[in-house]
């Protein structure tokens, strides 16, 4: 595996790529996950970062780009919003207040940016964001296309520990997986990747480029993807943030909440991981641990057929007889209206 220095100049790129090589395959995916920090609090200025970070995964080739978790608003590692049991501080709700004002909404400008990139650089584009909705958040995964389409995306189910207090839950209608000229494509975020009921759904749907952004750089990590892989018979791209404490506003504006006096602004706070696996559980890139990095390979796409020769779980080795799944794959509402639903009942057809 080859590591590409960063030049010094301006004009160079901004972080190394981790180069797997060409690939003589007939079918091949040039694929990349970005490993990068989020600007905290400045959505414009993280927009713009994450223009130049495409335009460089472009120019190494990749048709499929991959960002982390909650690249585009953040992700609030350490932060407690000030909430302690029958208790929210006004540090907390003004915390919060400043983070809803980072998110985006969707459809909204943000989104027509990012497909504008894709388009521009004609790739596909899977980008971890924010979602705002009124004043709830959904931490959301957005799909584009190479011609600058927005496709749709993903809410986070079920959002792990303290991020229940910050971020809503997303329903069944938004676990799509997209039919596109490079592969079956879907993702789902972090710690919902260890739910076997939603990954077995992903798997009914045929997925074969299964992203997985991520804000778990633990090792443990890697054992889960690789398993996903094995177990869906199917690309794996996991995409993590690289941060330091300096990426992250300084004390007491934020706050890492039981660690901050034992960090410097150097501190590592987020060590990144993200990797590329193949349906046999081979690694094809990373895991990368060093710090910001474009980590790409090619993905030989006739490895999905020779893994489900083995394996195909809800294919050849299911056994729906004994064992089933339902999945509720319709949009709910806490409040629905009458009078709307007779009007669209009594409209000309």
């Amino acid at each position: 595996m080859a590591l590409v220095p960063t030049p010094a100049v301006n004009e160079g790129p901004l972080f190394a790529e981790v180069d797997m090589g060409d690939n003589s395959s007939a079918t091949t995916v040039r694929a990349t996950v970005v490993q990068a920090s989020t600007i905290f609090y400045d959505t414009p200025a993280t927009l713009d970062k994450a223009e130049r970070l495409l335009a460089e995964a472009a120019s190494y080739g990749a048709q499929l780009v991959v960002f982390p978790e909650a690249f585009i608003g953040g992700y609030p590692r350490g932060s407690t919003f000030g909430v302690s049991i029958g208790n929210r501080t006004a540090k907390g709700k003004e915390e919060f207040r400043k983070y809803h004002a980072s998110a985006i909404d969707v459809p909204g400008p943000e989104v027509d940016r990012l497909a504008a990139m894709a388009g521009k650089y004609k790739v596909y584009l899977v980008m971890g964001v924010i979602e705002r909705d009124g004043y709830t958040l959904y931490c959301t995964v957005l799909f584009f296309d190479s011609q600058g389409h927005y496709l749709g995306k993903h809410q986070k189910i079920m959002p792990t520990a303290l991020e229940r207090i910050i971020w809503g839950f997303g329903d069944g209608s938004t676990i799509p997986v997209y039919d596109t000229p490079l592969g079956k494509i879907g993702a789902a975020i972090c710690w919902e990747n260890r739910m076997p009921l939603l990954r077995t759904a992903m798997y009914a749907k045929g997925i074969e480029i299964y992203c997985a952004p991520t804000a778990d750089s633990r090792d443990v990590w890697q054992a889960s993807m690789t398993h996903i892989a094995l177990e869906g018979g199917c690309f794996v791209l996991s995409a993590n943030q690289f941060c330091r404490r300096k990426d992250y506003p300084p004390p007491p504006e934020y706050v890492f909440s039981g660690t901050e006096e034992d960090l410097t602004p150097d501190s590592i706070v987020c060590a990144g991981g993200s990797v590329i696996i193949s349906p046999s559980g081979a690694v094809l890139a990373g895991p990368n641990y060093e710090g910001e990095a474009l980590i790409s390979a090619d993905l030989d796409l006739g490895e999905i057929a020779r893994a489900k020769f083995e394996f195909d779980v809800v294919g050849h080795y299911a056994r729906p007889e004994v064992l089933s799944l339902i999945v509720r794959d319709h949009a709910v509402s806490p409040v629905s209206f009458t009078s709307t639903s007779s009007k669209a009942e009594s409209s000309p057809k």
